[in-house]
């Protein structure tokens, strides 16, 4: 039997991200706003919440399509609220929308929002050698310091905390506990 890190239930949904997809780097654009809108929805609730309702968000965010997301229209936007297969926070689906259109911003600036995001750490994952539970932050220096840098430019839901398990699933940070069979050796 595999020995997993231990947020990991016996939820089939839940061992599939785990083994296959969180801390593996990423460095797609498309695949790195997917994973910044599930983050930022799944602020203040679990991520098996927003892992079980993936497949809805895919369909109601047209494929996590970050250009269709920054034109949203306010009858997309009420749409989206009338949507029960989502999270329906008004201030997190109005966050969606204003954060495409940031990210879109990122890209102009930047090349793309993998050079923006990954250049706080020198396009290098980070591997932390965590044993147990205790040992795992919630938050970073470094998680504090892309929170705000992504608050000036007006992003919305990226406290540190999100940001934190936003470099976790995108592989910039890889904290798979050191028993687990995913860690690096």
């Amino acid at each position: 039997m595999k020995h997993r890190c231990f947020w990991v239930t016996d939820s089939k949904l839940y061992q599939d991200y785990h083994d296959f997809e969180w801390g593996v780097p990423v460095y797609d654009d498309e695949t790195l706003f997917e994973f910044l809108l599930l983050e930022t929805f799944q602020a203040g609730l679990s991520w098996i919440t927003i892992l079980n309702k993936r497949e809805n968000f895919r369909a109601a965010f047209d494929d996590f399509d970050y250009q269709k997301i920054a034109k949203y229209s306010e009858a997309k936007y009420n749409e989206l609220l009338q949507n029960a297969g989502i999270i329906r926070n008004k201030l997190k689906i109005r966050s969606a929308i204003t954060n495409a259109q940031l990210f879109i911003e990122i890209q102009k600036e930047y090349g793309s929002f993998s050079n923006y995001i990954w250049n706080f750490v020198n396009h290098e994952p980070i591997i932390n050698k965590f044993h147990n539970k205790k040992d795992v932050p919630a938050t970073t220096e470094l998680s504090d310091t892309i929170s705000k840098a992504l608050k000036k430019k007006g992003f919305k839901f990226v406290g540190s905390t999100v940001m934190y398990a936003f470099m976790q699933a995108i592989g910039m940070v890889n904290d798979h506990t050191t028993n687990c069979f995913k860690y690096p050796n």
